[in-house]
């Protein structure tokens, strides 16, 4: 979803560096692969094609941290009970 990024720090031999990928349009994501010791960061698009990559060496990456892009609350997002999953009700009833 456009806004999710994923900020990468790496070891670049003294000080680390900060790498960060944004999902730059409506309807793209952002993807992470760790396969045989890479990291690769993906911006792709609906369909599946992949728009930007960057990759990165995982024995030297401290740190990836993703971060979701803010979305407005949903309705099921309500609070629930524990005692059987029911919504709370807006008002208690009046106990006479």
């Amino acid at each position: 979803m456009k806004g999710d990024r994923v900020e990468i720090v790496v070891d670049a031999g003294g000080e680390p560096r900060t790498y960060e990928v944004t999902a730059t349009r409506a309807g793209r994501r952002v993807e992470v692969s760790i396969v045989r010791g890479v990291v690769t960061v993906s911006e792709v698009t609906r369909g599946g094609s992949v728009t930007r990559t960057a990759r990165f060496m995982a024995s030297r990456v401290l740190a990836l941290v993703e971060h979701p892009a803010p979305r407005p609350a949903q309705p099921d997002d309500l609070p629930f009970r524990l005692d059987g999953g029911r919504r709370l009700p807006d008002r208690l009833p009046d106990e006479a």
